[in-house]
């Protein structure tokens, strides 16, 4: 039981950026799948404007827990509605992560470099994928679409529209943000996949080969054994089909550093946007490793011309295509 947990420790700070990722990060994160079955209901975190919701999901019929993150403007001027980025962490869960995401958007909001929004973390379990588990156990793309952001929209003062949300994630967050913002264009004005993965189809990538245990145990609770569920579930098939919905609707970034795991498969990933058609910006940043806010500091300016053109509808313009 120590060791599990110490692993799964280990697993959400790689995923925060607060370690930096060895060799065998692979090994870490898989040894931090849960057995215990869904925690649906996290604790209570300390950092400062984020606070715990508890809301009934009627698609697992029991309490659920997010993480929201309000700037101070929120207290300041209480007639005003705010834009929503709803940031989806990486394999392992991302419970350490939210004191340092959520206090490098404040510094953010603070010094005038992106407008105050909200940032809200829902909570994607230990190995999720961001979407709806073959046995029906784990809903958890219906939790995050049907209900959290209605839920959001409902308790917050939010500008409940698409213009107003960006979904954005880092590695497993970054494969849900592409998911789940190509499935549900009319939900996001904007997709940021940061180090996403696994991007490729047949699930044979660093993850498996590095760790077949875990890729295997993904395989077995999330998609049932059954490799076409993966491929059908994938951000791969889902861009693919809803290409004519997100094509110059959708802003579209992808962002990988160069000693990052998943830099080839990103690079895939972006090369098979640019086939299918779909608008997006590629960076690929040098000497980052899989770390998601060293990838966030490393992209600079970039990173905050990406919300406030996101949430500026009239400013889409066709990015680069050629990753």
């Amino acid at each position: 039981m120590k060791d599990r947990l110490l692993h799964s420790l280990a697993s959400a700070l790689l995923f925060a950026g607060l370690l930096p990722a060895p060799s065998n990060a692979e090994d870490v994160r898989g040894a931090a799948l849960d057995a215990a079955g869904p925690r649906w209901v996290l604790p209570d975190v300390t950092a400062p404007r984020v606070q715990r919701v508890l809301f009934e999901s009627a698609a697992v019929k029991a309490k659920v827990s997010c993480f929201v993150y309000t700037p101070e403007s929120y207290d300041a001027e209480p007639e005003r509605r705010f834009p929503v980025l709803y940031w989806l962490h990486g394999t392992g869960g991302g419970l350490p992560g939210i004191a340092p995401v959520s206090a490098f958007f404040d510094q953010a909001i603070r010094a005038g470099k992106i407008p105050p929004m909200l940032v809200v973390f829902p909570n994607g379990l230990v190995s999720s994928m961001w979407c709806d588990s073959q046995d029906g156990r784990v809903p958890m793309e219906t939790i995050v679409i049907k209900e959290l952001i209605p839920r959001i929209d409902a308790t917050f003062r939010t500008q409940a529209a698409r213009e107003s949300r960006i979904i954005e994630g880092f590695s497993m967050g970054g494969y849900g943000a592409a998911r789940l913002g190509f499935k549900h264009p009319a939900s996001f004005a904007a997709v940021s996949i940061l180090a996403g993965g696994p991007f490729d189809p047949e699930f044979r990538g660093p993850r498996a080969t590095s760790n077949p245990k875990e890729r295997e145990a993904i395989l077995q609770t999330t998609f049932g054994g059954d490799i076409e569920c993966f491929k059908a579930q994938s951000p791969w098939v889902i861009a693919q089909q809803n290409a004519a919905n997100v094509r110059d609707k959708t802003r579209v970034r992808i962002a990988v550093g160069s000693k990052d795991f998943t830099a080839d498969l990103n690079r895939k990933f972006a090369a098979h946007l640019a086939e299918i058609g779909i608008p997006h910006h590629f960076t690929e940043l040098p000497e980052v490793a899989h770390s998601a806010l060293q990838l966030l500091n490393a992209l600079g300016e970039a990173n905050w011309e990406f919300y406030r053109q996101a949430f500026t509808p009239s400013d889409l313009v066709k990015p680069s295509t050629k990753p």
